[in-house]
C-alpha cells in the first residue's frame, strides 16, 4: 500500500469512527434541510466543509497556529448547535437566493472542526518528510467519507419523507432537534467549563 493509500484509508476510517461522532453529527444537520434530489447543493455543501476543514488542518499539522485544544473540543459541538437551531427555526433553505447560510456555516465552521482532526493528524504524519501528500490524501479520504455518511442519511430522508409521507419540515425538525439534543450532551460533557 503506497503512502496516499494509507493517507486516504485513514481520512475515511476517522470520519466515519462512531467515537468521533461530532463530525457525523455536523454533516447530518448540514444536510438536513434538503432531499435526495438537492444532491448537487448536498455536494457543494460538504465541499465547503472539507475546504474549511482543510485549510486550518493543513495550518495546525505544520505548526503555524495552535489553539487550545480544550476551546476547539467545546466549540465543536456549539458549531452543530448553531446550525441544528437555525433548522429549526428556519427549516427551508432559500432557493435560489444566492449563498445560503448553510454554506457559510459548513465553511466558517469548518475551520474549527480542521482544528479538531489537527492533533490525531499531527501524531499520524510523525517523522514524515513531506506532509503535503499524506494531507491531501487524509482530506481526500474525509470528503469520500462524508459523502458515504451523506448517502446513508438520503437513504433514510428517502424512506421517511418519499415512502412514509413525513412531512420534508418535520422530518427537518425531528432530525435537528435529535441532533441539538445531542450537541448539547457534549457541550455539558466538555471539560472547558
Amino acid at each position: 500500500m503506497n503512502q496516499f493509500q494509507l493517507y486516504f484509508q485513514l481520512g475515511i476510517q476517522h470520519i466515519l469512527d462512531l467515537e468521533g461522532f461530532d463530525h457525523i453529527l455536523f454533516v447530518v444537520v448540514l444536510c438536513a434541510l434538503y432531499m435526495p434530489r438537492d444532491w448537487k447543493r448536498i455536494i457543494i455543501l460538504v465541499t465547503a466543509f472539507t475546504l474549511g476543514h482543510s485549510l486550518t488542518l493543513a495550518l495546525a499539522t505544520l505548526n503555524l497556529i495552535r489553539v487550545n485544544e480544550e476551546l476547539i473540543e467545546f466549540l465543536i459541538p456549539v458549531t452543530i448547535a448553531i446550525t441544528a437551531l437555525t433548522n429549526v427555526f428556519k427549516p427551508r433553505p432559500k432557493v435560489g437566493s444566492g449563498l445560503q447560510l448553510n454554506y457559510l456555516y459548513a465553511g466558517i465552521f469548518g475551520l474549527i472542526h480542521g482544528l479538531g482532526f489537527s492533533n490525531y493528524l499531527r501524531s499520524l504524519l510523525g517523522q514524515e518528510a513531506s506532509i503535503l501528500q499524506p494531507l491531501f490524501a487524509f482530506n481526500v479520504g474525509l470528503e469520500v467519507g462524508q459523502l458515504v455518511i451523506v448517502a446513508f442519511f438520503l437513504v433514510f430522508t428517502s424512506i421517511f419523507v418519499g415512502i412514509f409521507s413525513m412531512p420534508r419540515r418535520d422530518w427537518t425538525l425531528v432530525t435537528s432537534a435529535v441532533v441539538l439534543g445531542m450537541a448539547i450532551m457534549m457541550l455539558l460533557d466538555a471539560r472547558y467549563w
